[in-house]
């Protein structure tokens, strides 16, 4: 038997709670790596026939923090920056912003969403558990679970990611899938 089948599956004595966290903050962890340290160049670059940057990447992340699991999953307002927004007039505002803001503005944002959602998530299973309701209704009138509105959410950085990934590697040529054991964010 190898060392490796050895070893108890640490997972395995995690419950679902502590384990859908880990790959959420796993995810998060990722990508924030994917798009830490560059400068306005590096965050407003572009690669092939997409808008898309890194810069508005970040912030449309930070509004999808705020959207699905302060307003959606957690019942309250989208918060600062967000609530000051006209989406109407500019339905792009966080990718346009995203690529005029300086890098540590696009930084803030999104740590400062990330932050909000681990103290409204803790909140809100700690009341309702995975099972309970979020706090809306798809137009069909099902309304998702916690489990589903976390689930969604690491479904949503893990696709981001892979933008972020091809982004960053035309910037820099920064690849890999695992974040350094020393990266902070």
């Amino acid at each position: 038997m190898s060392e490796a089948a050895e070893q108890p599956d640490a997972s395995a004595a995690r419950g679902e709670v502590q384990s859908v966290l880990a790959v959420l903050e796993r995810n998060r962890r990722t990508f924030a790596w994917k798009t830490a340290g560059l400068d306005e160049a590096g965050l407003r670059a572009t690669t092939a026939a997409s808008a898309m940057t890194l810069g508005g990447l970040v912030k449309h992340v930070a509004l999808v923090e705020a959207d699905w699991l302060a307003v959606k999953l957690a019942g309250h307002g989208y918060g600062p920056p967000w609530d000051a927004v006209d989406f109407d007039a500019d339905p792009d505002w966080e990718w346009r912003t995203g690529t005029l803001d300086a890098p540590e503005d696009v930084y803030a944002v999104w740590r400062d969403a990330v932050e909000r959602s681990r103290a409204l998530v803790a909140g809100v299973i700690r009341e309702r558990g995975l099972d309970g309701p979020a706090s809306f209704t798809w137009p069909d009138g099902r309304t998702p679970t916690v489990r589903e509105m976390l689930l969604d959410m690491i479904e949503e950085y893990a696709r981001h990611t892979g933008h972020a990934d091809v982004l960053r590697e035309a910037v820099d040529g920064r690849v890999g899938e695992g974040t350094p054991k020393d990266f902070t964010f």
